[in-house]
């Protein structure tokens, strides 16, 4: 049997991602469940609607991303919490990982994204949109694709490298792949991001409206993020971490009025915050009758208990006086010594208006857990809307990478420490004195722990700093140079099973 056309990408509802940001673009754009291979080529506004829909394919991959950068870390790790663990997560943070405990089957799903962008950047030069609009949607989504291969190098290392469309299919055998090496992987990485920064040309303009669209400024972070892996743990060395620095510094050169970091932290995340957010670079949207961010219903309080908890270690406020509509669970928290750490003097406005300590409201008040209020979103009458957008790259992530660029290099990174914590202490924080190379960098990931809580940051901070590090801040219980833990991840049976040519992950 031969299938044919499978570009058909599924948009549902998908198009109203970018009205907000985007109407002027959009105002012919006719909604469509499926575009066709033809349909794209023939008519520009359904190609317009190829373009966006990966956007919204993007977005239903957040959880997955999420999960991925931050809950194999430290942040949290056999925590405090009132109902039943969440036990997905928890074998995340207890790296109870193995060949029969696969965490993430077929690629965690992110093939069907790279067989979107494939689609996109093979059938746009060939439709009639105008050139200058053909060339920024392929900056974009070759942009988006190495971010996307970069996430999955840094999980799996060696993943199967695809960059052409599969159009025609005439037995199972087609779709075997192997393993590609993850050097070559990251080269391929490195040239969507030259690629990207070529379309983009000169402009460093950042999307106009709500940030949710990729720039040359996010390809430029991206770049940046890169470079430090390759220059940390492949054959990079040097000359990649100078790389990073050049990329990481051209977009602090843009530092301005609209391209710095919010002096209010809750601002960032604030869904009335949205329009031209100068510390959002690219972040996934959520909105009100599109779709809302349900990632973090585990990390927050269940109507009944929010009446029996109180937030100071008194009577009241409860929960519920403060957050009356917000429901959800809370099966994942902090233990107390990370608690402490984060909320120890001085106040940290990060800490703050990341997250708040939930206690019993009975003598002795004891510490019951912890809820994620970064992303609690606002109200519509009686009902909590989760509409906060998800940062993946925001102005404090060119400042730190930049920073540990420099580390890196046996240079002073106190300028982008201390702008970073003169935003979280006030005018009164202690600046941060150069040290040596591991004192800087422990400097570094001492405000990546506080600054990302619950954007996907802290692991991948960890991995790219280096082995020693991940070690260093890792429970022991759980992951040490001589337990089983494996930076990697496995492969599941399943996915060996189905394609013959596919090797499981060395150590598994």
């Amino acid at each position: 049997m031969k299938y044919r056309n499978l570009l058909f990408l599924s948009i549902f509802g998908m198009m109203v991602l970018a009205i907000s940001s985007c109407t002027k673009e959009l105002d012919e754009v006719v909604p469509q469940d499926a575009i066709s291979k033809d349909q794209a080529l023939k008519d520009p506004n359904a190609a317009r609607t190829l373009y966006h829909g990966v956007y919204g394919r993007f977005r239903a991959y957040n959880s997955t991303f999420f999960q991925l950068g931050e809950m194999r870390s430290d942040i949290w790790v056999d925590g405090l919490f009132t109902e039943s663990v969440d036990g997905g997560f928890q074998n995340l943070y207890r790296h109870n990982i193995s060949s029969l405990n696969v965490p993430f089957g077929d690629w965690g799903g992110l093939y069907n994204l790279i067989f979107n962008f494939n689609n996109v950047i093979k059938i746009i030069p060939q439709t009639t949109l105008p050139d200058a609009e053909k060339n920024r949607i392929l900056a974009e989504v070759h942009g988006l694709r190495a971010y996307v291969y970069y996430t999955m190098v840094r999980t799996w290392g060696d993943v199967p490298l695809n960059t052409e469309p599969v159009e025609t299919l005439t037995n199972a055998a087609a779709t075997y792949k192997p393993r590609s090496t993850s050097d070559s992987v990251l080269r391929q990485i490195k040239a969507d991001i030259e690629t990207s920064l070529q379309l983009f040309g000169s402009s460093n303009a950042l999307p106009s409206g709500k940030r949710v669209y990729w720039s040359r400024v996010a390809t430029l972070i991206l770049k940046g993020d890169v470079f430090l892996w390759t220059g940390t743990h492949s054959a990079g060395g040097t000359t990649d971490l100078n790389t990073a620095k050049a990329a990481l510094q051209e977009v602090r050169n843009l530092q301005s009025a609209t391209l710095e970091l919010q002096g209010n932290y809750s601002n960032i995340f604030n869904p009335t915050q949205k329009v031209n957010n100068k510390e959002i670079i690219f972040a996934v949207n959520y909105e009100v009758q599109q779709a809302t961010n349900g990632l973090f219903g585990s990390f927050l309080v269940n109507s009944i208990q929010a009446n029996t908890l109180s937030f100071t270690q008194a009577a009241t406020p409860t929960v519920s006086s403060v957050y009356p509509f917000v429901n959800g669970a809370n099966r994942i928290g902090m233990n107390q010594a990370m608690i402490t750490r984060l909320t120890a003097p001085p106040a940290d406005q990060r800490i703050s208006n990341s997250f708040r300590i939930m206690y019993s409201n009975a003598a002795p008040f004891a510490v019951r857990g912890v809820m994620l209020t970064k992303y609690v979103g606002s109200t519509s009458g009686t009902t909590q809307i989760f509409d906060n957008d998800f940062p993946i790259y925001r102005y404090a992530d060119v400042l730190l990478l930049l920073a540990e660029a420099k580390a890196k290099l046996g240079e002073d990174p106190s300028a982008e420490i201390n702008a970073i914590r003169a935003r979280a202490y006030g005018a009164t924080f202690t600046p941060y004195v150069n040290g040596s190379i591991s004192a800087n960098m422990n400097a570094i990931l001492d405000e990546y722990l506080r600054e990302f809580i619950g954007e996907g940051k802290r692991w991948w901070a960890l991995r790219r700093a280096g082995d020693s590090y991940v070690y260093a801040n890792i429970s022991p219980t759980y992951f040490s140079p001589t337990s089983t833990a494996k930076f990697l991840l496995p492969l599941s049976v399943g996915m060996l099973t189905a394609d013959p040519l596919l090797k499981q992950t060395s150590g598994y």
